[in-house]
């Protein structure tokens, strides 16, 4: 799609006028009704939206998590239907698409059309409009005691109207943006939705290959034996130099990977590319050394992380450090195993608020041992598996990337109208030059 040429035959040489945010929108800030009286929050029937909403069920909402009672609503007036909720605080630019009227909590600043601009604008291409907005918000804050958008500047923010002595036309010009916009936003829904199906199904083959049965091998069937992890393989902790804060061995020349359970990556068995806290010379010595290849896990705070480290490393006492294996091994049927322990077993922690399990305990995990040549056949089955699933480099997630980047592209395009006023979305073409 050529972007001149595109918006030309599109707006087909109609002019685009540009008003201020504030002279299109009645804008007004959310709140939280008072979490003191419990008759705001019992039988509640009016929706109440927050950030959870739209992290847990996307951006056009029209149920909320959580509802209020009528009673809780200030002057007794809903926000209408239709309208945008925008996040001019904290998690700054986030915003979705409201179809009932509802209440959102004080995050939130809410744009409802004044009644004159009812009828001249598609509320999609509002909402699509929005994530130019968003970008400008991220841009624009101030800080106090926290993040907050300049809202001086967010009322004059410039919002198009294409088309604006003909509404029919301008509402077709809007509708054909918002379809096509639309067809990408589907095709990036569907294979979502295709990687969820496929999460799903990876999650109960990997069960089901790393499920023996325990019974039968206490009765002298099959060729799998049940092992405590101290009978399989000996492991350590790591260690933290002291004193905690001394810049002497996090700074300096040499410095090396420390890795934390932070550094340990949710899934694939690795570590983050680079871990968040490194030490120098002066403390390595009171750290414990691991080289690449190394299984580690972790043993406290969150518990049950597991990789195989890819990277020469010092690590942290949160971590148990596997040394060496007195069976035929393979890491990775290892890690798998570890990593399906840890989700039975993560109730036995100890501790209310720092959860911890024990070396002693850690010692008494049961595990199955296959032959060799079955785990290596059940490494390479879910690595074919884990590609499509969680891979960034291929599989799904690469195409739910590229085709993000294409839906964000276009939209750019779509949305970067010519004359932009100063201080308003800049087009593609701006850029460039």
């Amino acid at each position: 799609m050529n972007h001149l040429s595109y918006m030309e035959k599109l707006l087909d040489g109609v002019e685009v006028e540009w008003k201020k945010l504030a002279d299109v929108f009645q804008l007004k800030n959310g709140y939280t009704p008072s979490k003191s009286k419990k008759e705001f929050w019992e039988n509640g029937t009016v929706p109440w939206f927050r950030m959870d909403d739209i992290r847990e069920n996307g951006q056009i909402l029209d149920e909320s998590l959580q509802k209020v009672s009528e009673s809780a609503i200030k002057g007794g007036k809903l926000f209408p239907e239709n309208s945008i909720i925008i996040a001019t605080s904290a998690t700054i630019g986030e915003h979705a698409l409201i179809r009932v009227p509802f209440l959102a909590n004080q995050r939130f600043t809410n744009l409802s059309l004044k009644p004159v601009y009812k009828d001249t604008f598609n509320n999609k291409f509002i909402f699509y409009y929005c994530f130019m907005l968003a970008d400008w918000c991220k841009k624009n804050t101030t800080m106090s005691s926290f993040a907050s958008v300049d809202m001086d500047g967010f009322k004059k923010y410039p919002f198009p109207i294409p088309c604006p002595n003909d509404p029919k036309k301008s509402l077709e010009i809007q509708a054909e943006i918002v379809r096509i916009l639309d067809a990408f936003t589907a095709m990036t829904a569907e294979l979502t939705a295709e990687l969820n199906m496929r999460k799903k199904q990876y999650n109960y083959y990997r069960d089901q290959l790393l499920s023996f049965d325990l019974s039968a091998d206490q009765a002298g069937e099959g060729e799998v034996e049940w092992k405590n992890l101290e009978d399989v393989a000996s492991f350590r902790r790591g260690s933290f130099p002291q004193p905690y804060g001394n810049s002497e061995w996090y700074d300096g020349e040499g410095c090396m990977p420390f890795v934390q359970v932070a550094d340990v990556a949710d899934f694939g068995f690795t570590l983050h590319q680079t871990t968040k806290q490194k030490i120098s010379k002066l403390a390595q010595p009171k750290s414990v050394f691991v080289e690449k290849g190394t299984v580690v896990v972790s043993l406290q705070g969150t518990i049950g992380r597991v990789a195989i480290t890819q990277y020469d490393s010092y690590v942290d006492r949160t971590l148990a450090i596997f040394t060496s294996y007195k069976e035929d091994i393979n890491k990775k049927y290892f890690a798998h195993q570890l990593k399906a322990k840890f989700d039975l077993e993560k109730e036995f922690a100890r501790g209310s608020t720092l959860k911890t399990i024990t070396k002693q305990e850690f010692s008494k995990f049961q595990i199955p041992i296959p032959p060799i040549e079955e785990q290596n056949r059940i490494v390479a089955l879910l690595d074919k598996f884990d590609t499509l699933t969680h891979s960034i480099k291929e599989g799904l997630p690469r195409e739910i990337e590229l085709r993000q980047k294409q839906y964000e592209y276009y939209r750019d395009l779509l949305l970067s109208f010519p004359a932009s006023p100063a201080g308003g979305p800049k087009s593609h073409s701006d850029e460039a030059a």
